[in-house]
């Protein structure tokens, strides 16, 4: 008798399956690949975390023009101000980790609010994945014109002799306004009263003489400069603003401090990283075209690409330095 048997399968046969299997892996083990090609297909919406009119709305629509343009589908600019920037963040937090809801925000919510809130709905440096710093911006110690003040050391002899009776504002609690308004006084042992807002409220109140002061971030108030409302003093920076070429910074007059502000993107966290990366290009593209840099520079914005790494990073160092200042300010959340 004769028996019957299975003939094995080929060596050529194995190799194709296992080549299937690898592709079919490959593809559940990187689910974002696939995505990220089609992505964008569908309107995108930015949240910004303060109201209309202030630093973060004017870089996040500049932006958000310019994937509009490039990408030909919609990128919408939403205002969810509240919170002192925390309501934003949490919408995005908890929103689809897909690319279509994305956050921009400023350091005042990402750096200071995880130390100066004793706990969050949603903390940004746990529960937001960093995309692309869009610029950093300094802040200008500006009164009103209404004043008659000109210079830094006429403004320390009115600030000495009203100790007390003065005050300055700022968009928030933790806010670049604030936080450079404390170290300032701490600087110049000045005795002044810290006034927060809700957004760009403040420079209204500037404007009509209720402040005495403010440091507010220099493409929030260029034009109000240019109309002659406001007289600039300083730059809080290392550096003069490009923006503002003539305008000596704290540590020329003889200040010994140096900070400023930036601006980013971020999405929910498990946003698929080939989605993250591919916003960080465009927008990293969108940076370094000179027009649009030479734009923002004007406006008083200083565009600083970055990877997706670096970016993390900074985030995260900027958390550090700033916590121990945020807590010898005493600040308490409004």
């Amino acid at each position: 008798m004769k028996l019957c048997h299975t003939q094995s399968p080929s060596k050529s046969f194995w190799r194709h399956a296992q080549w299937g299997l690898f592709i079919l892996l490959l593809n559940w083990t990187m689910p974002g690949t696939s995505l990220a090609q089609t992505y964008p297909d569908k309107p995108i919406k930015f949240v910004v975390s303060f109201t209309a009119g202030g630093t973060t709305d004017i870089l996040a629509r500049e932006v958000a023009n310019q994937l509009t343009q490039r990408w030909k589908v919609p990128v919408v600019v939403e205002n969810k101000a509240g919170a002192a920037g925390n309501l934003g963040t949490e919408v995005v937090g908890r929103a689809a980790p897909d690319g279509y809801t994305l956050l921009v925000n400023s350091f005042g919510p990402i750096a200071i609010n995880p130390t100066l809130f004793k706990s969050l709905n949603v903390n940004p440096q746990t529960e937001l994945q960093p995309v692309a710093l869009i610029a950093e911006v300094p802040t200008v110690l500006v009164v009103p014109t209404t004043m008659g003040i000109n210079t830094m050391a006429e403004f320390m002899a009115y600030a000495k002799a009203n100790a007390g009776n003065i005050n300055y504002g700022s968009t928030g609690i933790g806010t670049a306004a604030h936080m450079t308004g404390y170290l300032y006084s701490l600087r110049t042992n000045i005795n002044a009263t810290h006034i927060p807002y809700k957004g760009a409220e403040a420079t209204r109140d500037l404007v009509a003489g209720r402040l005495q002061y403010m440091f507010a971030t220099v493409p929030s108030v260029m034009q109000l400069i240019k109309a002659g409302q406001l007289k600039p003093l300083a730059i809080s920076t290392k550096i003069r603003s490009r923006g503002l070429p003539d305008v000596a910074t704290l540590r020329e007059l003889g200040i010994d401090m140096a900070t400023g502000s930036w601006f980013g993107m971020f999405a929910p966290k498990q946003t698929p990283m080939a989605i993250v990366q591919k916003l960080n290009q465009e927008v990293v593209s969108i940076l370094d075209d000179p027009q649009i840099k030479a734009r923002l520079v004007a406006q008083g914005a200083e565009p600083i690409p970055m990877s997706v790494q670096e970016f993390t990073q900074f985030t995260r160092n900027e958390f550090e330095t700033w916590a121990p200042i945020v807590k010898s300010s005493g600040a308490k959340p409004e």
